[in-house]
């Protein structure tokens, strides 16, 4: 725990959401368990592992020491989420929540729910690829698939794309996404479908083609989406839906799976996208295995 105390004593305050510790990425060996988070004005504290009150006690204790030197007189808000398997919950350890929460990145506002289930609304490992796609969506049809809250649509707009749509089986998501869209004035070229993409394929088909594709599924969620048997399905489906040299992001966030799984199944269904690159995660995610953090790959269809 000590790096993460080493790391909690140098905080500074940023504006914008941003991962200030990862533990998970190896290059802290003791403190693999650890991540901390600014979604401001909360600090979420993340352990993979179960803790005990006297953790909890002494990393408050550092937060709360430097907290006073870089915001005297502001109220300290933190949470703890544990992430251990059947243990997993969320707690409120000092200060408040926003209600609404709202956060911002990039010049992008976003609602955030710090305090329901394991995903608070934005993944901030993700920051490079909204960065990329908002300065590839100009005048561009859109389609994003896996759509969760929609921040892929909210930054493409404000590139300036023709028509985003967003697609996932969560309504729930989905809502928070056209949340997102009013909180950032955006003009209304946005679709919201809330259904299951295996079986909306004649839709998504007929408001295309697209010049950029973005695929960021879960790699596992029993009934919607296993990546190691049906991530292909959606590659096959590439060239039809793409424009000539229209785009595509392929994410995957499976540390069992490589960036070979990827490049092997698009050589297989789709041969005529051309690999780009891989897009680098942010510097705050640093990876002693780049392989097992999140992979984005730019690919690109050649005729």
């Amino acid at each position: 725990m000590q790096a993460l105390l080493n790391v909690v004593s140098q905080i500074t305050l940023s504006e914008d959401v941003q991962r200030v510790f990862h533990g998970r990425g190896g290059l802290y060996p003791g403190s693999e368990q650890w991540s901390l988070d600014w979604f401001a004005p909360v600090w979420v504290l993340t352990s993979f592992k179960p803790v005990n009150d006297a953790e909890l006690a002494q990393f408050h204790i550092a937060l709360e020491a430097r907290w006073q030197a870089v915001a005297p007189g502001v109220p300290l808000n933190w949470v703890f989420q544990s992430r251990v398997p059947g243990e997993a919950e969320t707690r409120l350890m000092a200060g408040s929540v926003p209600e609404p929460h709202v956060v911002t990145e990039q010049g992008a506002r976003y609602i955030v729910h710090l305090m329901r289930g394991q995903n608070h609304g934005l993944f901030l490992d993700m920051a490079v690829g909204r960065e990329w796609l908002k300065n590839h969506a100009l005048h561009e049809n859109i389609l994003n698939l896996f759509a969760y809250t929609c921040a892929f649509s909210v930054v493409a707009l404000q590139g300036g794309a023709a028509q985003v749509v967003n697609l996932d089986m969560s309504q729930a998501a989905l809502a928070v996404g056209q949340q997102n869209h009013r909180l950032n004035d955006l003009p209304a070229k946005a679709r919201f479908l809330g259904h299951d993409i295996f079986k909306t394929w004649g839709k998504i088909s007929k408001m295309g083609p697209y010049g950029v594709i973005v695929i960021d599924p879960p790699s596992y969620q029993k009934g919607s989406f296993i990546a190691t048997k049906d991530y292909i399905k959606l590659i096959r489906r590439l060239p039809d839906l793409l424009e000539p040299q229209g785009h595509v992001l392929l994410c995957l966030n499976a540390p069992e799976l490589d960036s070979q799984f990827l490049h092997s199944q698009v050589a297989e269904a789709a041969p005529s996208l051309k690999f780009v690159e891989r897009l680098a995660n942010p510097v705050a995610f640093a990876d002693i295995d780049p392989e097992k953090s999140l992979k984005v790959l730019h690919y690109q269809k050649l005729e």
